[in-house]
């Protein structure tokens, strides 16, 4: 019996390419297989960030990962992990490609959880595109013992009203739909000058726009408002 593959879950950083690890592009370059997600467009996000990268040698798995409501439905994550499977099975190592860091909020979980047990697997951090933001923006999440909240606008208004009272730091991620009533919230709590908006965090189409200028309807999936501590360091 042949060896099984090793699978490789890459962090591949928010957008800027030179944020790439050495090591994830160690593994990018090496590997028989790549699998990334795919938009219902077809676009893929993540195979764009490291197209320089990828050789013409290397087969790849483009995995359809609807960004809707459906988007976390087995249907999606079994399909992509058959695949993915396949080749592990018959030898082959295979590295999935995705954005930011795997094991927060990353699509690769998904596939962790159904191939992790089966066969031998190692997860390579990324930078997040939680933390790039703060850079592109110039400001420090927090101090000393501040507590850091990240949390997504998905979340019910109540829910999300209550986790933002006497936050000390936070991050409200996937906006998209949900900005507007994420703005309103933090107008009720006080928070809305504190809170900067960022898109694409170190892409190309990037975007720093004040909150109150923004029109909702703009407001993207990949985009999140960011809360900076309040706490002055010493």
């Amino acid at each position: 019996m042949s060896e099984v593959g090793r699978l490789y879950g890459l962090g591949i950083g928010p957008g800027d390419p030179e944020l790439l690890t050495l090591k994830a592009h160690r593994i990018l370059t090496s590997v028989p297989v790549i699998a990334y997600p795919t938009l219902e467009n077809g676009k893929a996000l993540a195979r764009a960030i490291v197209a320089d990268f990828i050789r013409p040698e290397q087969q790849e798995i483009p995995m359809p990962l609807p960004f809707s409501v459906q988007r976390s439905s087995q249907p999606y994550y079994d399909l992509g992990a058959e695949k993915i499977a396949a080749h592990l099975s018959a030898g082959r190592d295979v590295a999935v490609l995705c954005e930011g860091e795997p094991m927060l909020y990353g699509s690769f979980m998904y596939l962790f959880q159904r191939l992790a047990p089966r066969f031998p697997t190692e997860v390579v951090p990324g930078i997040s595109s939680t933390f790039a933001s703060a850079a592109m923006l110039g400001v420090p999440i927090t101090f000393r013992n501040d507590v850091l909240s990240i949390m997504p606008a998905t979340l019910e208004a109540d829910q999300l009203r209550d986790r933002l009272q006497g936050v000390d730091a936070a991050v409200i991620i996937k906006l998209g739909r949900h900005f507007s009533k994420v703005r309103d919230i933090l107008g009720e709590l006080g928070l809305l000058e504190r809170a900067l908006y960022i898109e694409r965090a170190t892409q190309p189409s990037q975007r720093i726009i004040p909150i109150q200028d923004l029109n909702p309807e703009e407001a993207t999936y990949w985009a999140l408002i960011l809360i900076p501590s309040q706490t002055q360091p010493r």
